[in-house]
This record gives C-alpha cells, structure tokens and sequence, in this order.
C-alpha cells in the first residue's frame, strides 16, 4: 500500500458513515484552504445515473483534440485511486498526491468529514494549482449535495440519463432522482440533456425555471442520430457529422451527443468541428463495453472474445441490453459472467441482459468489494444463471468442449471491474 493509499484509509475513521450528502463540512474546509474552488479553471459539471462517465471522456477527449490542457475529477476509481484525479491530462502522481492528502488532513484537523469530501477538497486544491485550460467534473452521487456541487459558477452543466439507482439516498421515485441530479443547475449556466425518461424531463425543466436557466434537451434543443458513417449532430449551430463513437454501444451516441451539445452551447473560442469529431473518435473510459487483449483474454481459447462493462442498475442493464441485440444480429453468441455489489437490485440489472444471453455465470471475486454471493445472483435470474464461482472459473466452464467461438461480457459491478482489470493486465491509464 502507497503512502497515499494509507492516508485514505486513516480519513475513513473521520465520519461514521461513508455517504452523508451535504455541502457544509467541505465548504468549512475549503475556506480554511483558502477557496481553491474560486480559483479554478472553466468548469463542466456532469450528472447522472448512466453515462456520466462517458460523457465526461468524451468531453476530455474533445478538448485535448483541440490542443487544451484538460482536468478532470471522476469516480470511483477501477484499480488505483490516482484514478479520480487527472491533472492537464496526467493521473496524479503519488507524490503530489500524498502531499495534497497531508495538508488537507492536517488543515481540517480531524474534524467530521467523510472521505469523499475530503478527497474531492484534495482535487481542488490540486486542480487549482496546476495550469490547465478546462476542468471536468463529475458528481459522485445525486447532485444538490454531492461534494463537487460547491462549484458556484461553472461553464456549462450536463446530465446523462436518469435511472433507478442509490434509492437510499436520493429517494424512491424517479422524480425525486431527477430533482437531486437537477440540483447542479445554476443560474444562467447554458444546461443540457439527453435523452430521459418521459417522467425526468419535467423535473429538470422546473427546477432550471426555478434558478433561471432553460434546459437544453434531446429532441428539442440538439438531436443525434445514426447514419451509415457515423452520427448526424444537429441543434441551433447547425447540422455536424461525426464519425462512429470510439466507445461501443448504442447508448454512446446520446453521450457523446450531450458531450456535443454542452460544448456548443458554452461555445468555448478554441472548439471547431475537427477537434468535435476527433474527440467523438478517440474517447478512451476503461470498463465502459471495454474489450480486452491481456492475460485473461489471452486464455481464451483461438476466436473468443472478452468484454467488461461496469454497469450495475437498470438502466445500464437497457443499455448493455441494446448492444447485445446488435451482436446478437451478426449471429455470435454473447455468454454473460455477472457479479454485484451487494445493494444493487441485482434481478433490474438481470432482467433485460439474460433473455439475449448465450448463458450466463454468477461470480465473486475474493477481493470485490461488498460482492453479492453467486448464489444470490442465480436466485435472482430464477435459476437461469450458473456458478463460477469466480471469473477464471467462469471462462473454463464458457469455452470447455470446443464448439463456436463467441463473446464473453463481465458485466455488473465497478468493483469487479476492478479486478478483472487487474487480472487481465490492463490497467487504465
């Protein structure tokens, strides 16, 4: 374990709990740190359930196409925590990190605060310090409260689709979701949206009247759609074709369209259509329809195909649904290796994925954090699914006897992607 792997561990202890949505420990902090969120470079906020994290890479990806120095603030990480944190276009390294984590823990001096506040009060302070021309900033949980929410005044606002998720905290209707992600909205700050649910699209609207903005939303501000060669782009700057998303998946063209869209209506000097299409084209986010070429895949026998994917609710279960239809039409089969984390609704995730699966595996890997058994996994797939009961197991049990090679999709949880990044090689940079 890392110096810096250390200090977080030492900050669990500073809260009883590791969520507790609210702003008002950390704006404590960050004044007696001298307010590095005032001091930040243009900042785009994104939300949402599903698909915040492809649109923040395809925002980064865009960017840097244009020659800018980018930041950016994600969650949570895959292997390593440097992960979150990406400076001018670098994961942090680990001294300028363990130095960060030292001053903040030493200025908030032990007082009540949980991890996730004090890391996101690490990254702004780093972000502030360091040269760049344009930070993304993703929420970790919800909107209102969540950390990165003590942005006052960011360049643009986006929030990816909407779906059933984090309950617990954000509330047990789709309308009460959506009011918590609609809590990013500021004041005459350009708002976009893609596509949602027929019950979200009100909420976001009125809270956007609420604090004086109007939402800028999939087929009514911008449209996407696909085309023989790619995407067609269209919304009040005219119309824009791109090539086919680097990221796998139907459901990338609604991110890299809201992607799009927030940077055409922030319209930032250096963006151009060259650097709009490059970005759509060159956008990297480990463990989203991810195929692998390391160690685990490499065990597979000659044909075989291996995928991640850390969807876990849902709506990422509609979404991997969507691009197994498309494999399932090209006539290779798609065998599912599934693990989850404990409160996930593990038969949602299920129910859309298994009636397009070849098979299907229930795993649990020894060091996945808070894994549902694979035994419940298979209760909830009502028996459909087998038992690893850990990855390797799984991909002996998919390709034992020869027959038609085919795909291979872990799917389920961000922290079995984890490890199967770990096990595979293929660790995100």
């Amino acid at each position: 374990m890392g110096r810096s792997e250390a200090i977080v561990d030492r900050l669990h202890a500073l809260h009883p709990r590791l969520i507790d949505l609210s702003l008002d420990r950390l704006r404590r902090l960050l004044a007696a740190l001298g307010h590095p969120e005032q001091r930040l470079p243009p900042v785009l906020h994104v939300a949402g359930t599903n698909g915040k994290g492809s649109t923040c890479a395809f925002l980064r990806a865009v960017a840097e196409a244009a020659g800018q120095r980018v930041h950016v603030y994600t969650s949570p990480h895959l292997v390593r925590f440097h992960e979150r944190i990406r400076l001018a276009g670098r994961l942090v390294e680990e001294d300028a990190l363990t130095v960060a984590l030292e001053e903040v823990e030493a200025v908030n001096a032990g007082a009540p605060i949980t991890v996730f506040e004090v890391t996101t009060a690490v990254a702004l302070l780093l972000f502030a310090r360091t040269p760049a021309d344009l930070l993304v900033l993703e929420v970790g949980l919800g909107g209102r409260f969540d950390a990165t929410n003590v942005v006052d005044h960011p360049a643009a606002c986006a929030i990816a689709s909407i779906s059933m998720d984090h309950m617990d905290f954000l509330g047990d209707t789709i309308e009460k979701i959506a009011g918590e992600k609609a809590g990013i909205l500021k004041p005459g700050v350009p708002a976009v949206t893609g596509a949602q649910r027929a019950e979200v699209l009100p909420v976001l609207d009125a809270e956007a009247a609420r604090v004086g903005t109007r939402v800028q939303a999939r087929g009514r501000a911008w449209s996407i759609e696909e085309t023989d060669t790619g995407l067609r782009f269209r919304d009040a700057h005219g119309a824009l074709d791109l090539p086919p998303p680097a990221l796998p998946g139907p459901h990338q063209a609604d991110n890299a369209g809201i992607a799009v869209a927030a940077l055409r209506a922030w319209n930032p000097s250096w963006l151009t259509e060259d650097a709009l299409r490059r970005g759509v084209a060159l956008a990297t986010w480990p463990a989203r329809m991810q195929r692998l070429h390391g160690s685990l895949a490499a065990s597979l026998p000659p044909g075989w195909e291996l995928w991640l994917d850390g969807g876990h609710n849902a709506g990422a279960g509609e979404a991997i649904a969507a691009q197994l239809r498309r494999w399932q039409a090209g006539g290779v089969p798609t065998h599912l290796v599934v693990g989850m984390k404990r409160s996930k609704a593990v038969g949602d995730f299920l129910a859309p994925v298994l009636p397009l699966a070849a098979s299907a595996w229930a795993v649990a890997e020894p060091d996945q954090h808070l894994a549902v058994t694979p035994e419940d996994i298979v209760a909830a797939s009502g028996g459909v699914a087998r038992i690893g009961p850990r990855v390797a197991d799984a991909l002996r049990g998919i390709t034992a006897g020869g027959g038609t090679p085919g795909r291979i999709l872990i799917c389920g949880s961000l922290y079995l992607a984890g490890e199967v990044l770990k096990a595979d090689g293929s660790l995100p940079r």
